[in-house]
């Protein structure tokens, strides 16, 4: 749904400017005195980026309000685990690796070497989960697993020679 109207909303701007710049073109090509036309753009310049602004904050707020940037709220007696996660090259310093299904989960990822992709895919290898290990900062992924499997752990961030062998796996039962 939201993909839709942000699709809908940038076909409307770009139909929008099209039409300015067919109309630009269009009256261009007339010949006119320019100081009545300074005079009457400067009267409603204001309104019209006024008008453009809100309506660009709206569909800002409309279409933004959406994406998954909130930390979620735990109810009392669930409390997340909390996972400290290490990148180095050329491997994955993992605190806890077994967990249960429905559990809360928020692991804190960071690295002390170079910046890393931290990647978490389900068993058909689709990507559910995912951010940055960057050197002195930890970013948090907050997930709860709904179903049990092998969840492999992927770098996404080109790390070195063997970056292809930053590989490790957690178990949800």
């Amino acid at each position: 749904m939201v993909q839709t109207v942000a699709w809908v909303v940038s076909l409307v701007c770009i139909l929008v400017i099209a039409a300015a710049f067919g109309f630009v073109a269009v009256k261009s090509t007339q010949k006119r005195d320019y100081e009545p036309i300074v005079k009457k753009w400067y009267k409603i310049r204001k309104v019209y980026g006024t008008i453009v602004v809100i309506l660009m904050i709206v569909a800002m707020v409309y279409t933004l309000r959406e994406l998954p940037f909130n930390q979620p709220v735990y109810s009392k007696g669930n409390e997340p685990v909390i996972v400290d996660v290490e990148a180095l090259q050329f491997g994955w310093n993992i605190s806890e690796k077994e967990f249960d299904v429905g559990q809360s989960i928020e692991f804190h990822v960071t690295t002390a070497d170079v910046t890393h992709g931290f990647g978490i895919y389900d068993e058909d290898m689709n990507l559910i989960a995912q951010t940055q290990a960057m050197p002195e900062y930890t970013n948090v992924v907050y997930i709860t697993f709904d179903k049990p499997g092998t969840y492999t752990i992927l770098c996404l961030e080109y790390c070195g020679l063997a970056h292809h062998i930053m590989m490790d796996e957690i178990v949800i039962k």
